[in-house]
């Protein structure tokens, strides 16, 4: 027995009635999908609510004015927010990793040790000596950075110099802070050259020693008897060569950063001259230096 007979009458009617809005529904959307859809409310049905009496109405009626919908303010796609939001971890809000990540690639630092050599014309009043340097600062491209650095030297005095004043022993300690810019003329190779320099703040102490008695154990000690410094500016000039690392030190492409190098530096400090009290003249050293750089 097929469907339609056991349906009563208003049933056969309901059946029929409902096929048919389904099949027109069905068709005319088939014919035209957008229709389908209703357009989004505008701003300007939400302007008037309890609240317009006091003002709260005007910078809604500003957005309707210009066309603006709320569609158009509709939260982004599940794909595009993961984009946003940092659903790889390196969007906008991905725990800060790409500001971060930015700013620490941007740092750099570098540590060094070496040795000194007079310039000839200070040769009587300092002699050779050892040197450690530490800086940080920043990294503007593969080809230019910019460094704040502190530099110790410890030079021994001649013998001439400390016999001349009636000790025994001597030597000269200069502590620096300056500012020097480091630019590599290849920053493309792995291995190559760059030119550095600096300028700021040179403290020297010119230290003589000679021995008393006695220590606890009955011992002569060696103790400084006299002592003269100097605060000054001063600078250096000179160039390096380097050896860029394969590793990362400190996260993804730092390794173009990386890099062992050895540089030498012609430094000029502006001492006292010889014509003042304790001057020794102006103070010219060649330290070569060292060291690794990230």
């Amino acid at each position: 027995m097929s469907i339609p007979r056991l349906l009563t009458p208003m049933g056969r009617a309901l059946f029929v009635g409902a096929a048919l809005l389904f099949a027109s529904g069905y068709a005319a959307a088939q014919a035209n999908p957008a229709s389908a859809l209703s357009p989004a409310p505008s701003i300007d049905q939400f302007t008037h609510s309890p609240f317009s009496d006091v003002g709260y109405s005007s910078s809604l009626a500003g957005l309707s004015a210009s066309g603006l919908q709320v569609n158009e303010f509709s939260l982004p796609s599940s794909s595009g927010s993961d984009t946003a939001f940092g659903g790889g971890g390196g969007g906008q809000y991905g725990g800060g990793g790409g500001i971060h990540h930015g700013i620490v690639h941007g740092l750099a630092f570098e540590a060094g040790a070496g040795f000194n050599a007079p310039v000839a014309n200070d040769t009587p009043y300092i002699s050779w000596g050892g040197n450690f340097t530490v800086g940080a600062g920043f990294h503007f491209s593969k080809a230019i950075s910019a460094l704040l650095e502190y530099q110790f030297m410890d030079n021994k005095l001649p013998g001439a110099f400390i016999s001349a004043e009636g000790t025994t022993g001597g030597d000269a300690h200069i502590n620096s802070i300056t500012g020097s810019p480091v630019i590599h003329l290849t920053p493309k190779w792995s291995n190559g050259v760059y030119v550095v320099g600096g300028f700021g703040y040179y403290h020297k102490s010119t230290n003589f020693t000679d021995y008393e008695c006695c220590d606890i154990y009955g011992y002569d000690v060696d103790v400084t008897v006299g002592s003269f410094t100097s605060n000054q500016w001063g600078g250096n000039a000179g160039f390096g060569i380097y050896h860029r690392l394969g590793g990362n030190l400190y996260g993804p492409d730092s390794a173009s950063h990386s890099e062992v190098f050895a540089e030498a530096r012609y430094t000029f400090i502006h001492t006292p001259p010889v014509t003042q009290a304790n001057g020794l003249g102006t103070t010219e050293l060649i330290p070569v230096t060292l060291g690794i750089r990230f």
